[in-house]
């Protein structure tokens, strides 16, 4: 007898906007979310530490294919730093590595702010996902060995302080891609002449989502298999045993569509027609008024729904990533 073929999962596609819990990691967070809405492909956009808590995008299907848009999104961080020590992984979960029984004052901590704000340059932790000569770092700082990760540049948008104590100060900060919130607070704590690390740290948006847009693990199960979530895992696995139809109406209705990630793309309203020879891989002539007829990237609809990624050159749309209808 052959053996029965792994099952592959739904084709359904769209953003879920997590909110991710303290302690579970993002790719643990992934395959939680593909398992309950039993997807095909999953992806997320934006590592979140274990420690950290907030907003992490998890696209599903043809949504994966716009992954780069929302990874390429401003931030915003709500993270408190602990003052006094610094820590082999700048954040609670590293041992002390420096201490300071000196504290700054709240005068000291606004002078010092505007350091950390624009286009700055800043050396990633030793605890990170760099890779070194082919190594990601924090596998190499596991090992106990200490590695010269490059400063590179990132932009801060905003940082402002939102509340001030005798241990501890509470910032909130709008940031680009790639900056690492563990470093900041390693580097104004030595700046300071105090030392600090996160002790809290909560991704509250990621460009295009707000917090409007969060969903938590709880919603999900109880969208997914009703109140009684406690007891619905081993009934889901009954059912797909026995190949029983499972209603994904109401988790289904909490995913965010694939275009929102595209928002930032000039939009291009197109024919059913056209949407047909788009798919197929061809260009098709831009009509209308006010289309715009050079632009590098650009996001074609037909009847509201996403068709295309592609580059508008002499006033035809050439699609470079397709999606399904």
């Amino acid at each position: 007898m052959g053996r029965r073929g792994k099952k592959k999962g739904r084709p359904i596609s769209g953003w879920l906007v997590l909110d991710k819990p303290v302690g579970m990691g993002s790719t643990e967070a992934v395959s939680k979310i593909k398992w309950l809405f039993q997807a095909e492909k999953a992806g997320h956009a934006g590592t979140l530490d274990p420690l950290a808590s907030g907003m992490l995008p998890i696209a599903l299907g043809e949504a994966t294919k716009t992954v780069p848009y929302v990874q390429d999104g401003a931030k915003i961080y709500r993270f408190t730093v602990a003052w006094g020590d610094e820590r082999s992984t700048d954040d609670l979960e590293g041992p002390v590595t420096q201490s300071s029984d000196r504290r700054p004052a709240k005068a000291d901590v606004l002078a010092l702010m505007p350091k950390y704000t624009g286009v700055i340059m800043q050396t990633p932790p030793q605890f990170s996902a760099i890779k070194i000569s082919g190594e990601r770092a924090y596998d190499l700082a596991r090992e106990g060995a200490t590695v010269d990760i490059p400063a590179r540049e990132v932009e801060i948008g905003r940082l402002d302080l939102i509340e001030h104590g005798a241990d501890q100060t509470i910032f909130e900060v709008e940031c680009g891609k790639g900056t690492y919130v563990r470093s900041l607070a390693r580097d104004m704590g030595r700046d300071l002449g105090c030392f600090g690390h996160i002790s809290e740290l909560r991704r509250v948006e990621v460009e295009p989502f707000t917090q409007e847009d969060f969903v938590t693990i709880a919603e999900l199960e109880a969208a997914r298999f009703g109140e009684q979530g406690d007891e619905s895992p081993e009934s889901a696995e009954v059912a797909e045993a026995v190949e029983m139809p499972v209603d994904f109406s109401a988790i289904d209705a909490l995913l965010v569509d694939t275009s929102a990630a595209l928002e930032c793309l000039p939009q291009i309203a197109i024919s059913d027609d056209a949407a047909t020879k788009i798919r197929l891989g061809n260009p098709v002539i831009i009509r209308g008024r006010d289309a715009p007829v050079e632009a590098e990237e650009a996001c074609a609809t037909a009847r509201g729904k996403l068709v295309a990624i592609g580059a508008i050159e002499q006033g035809m749309f050439k699609p470079k990533r397709v999606f399904a209808g």
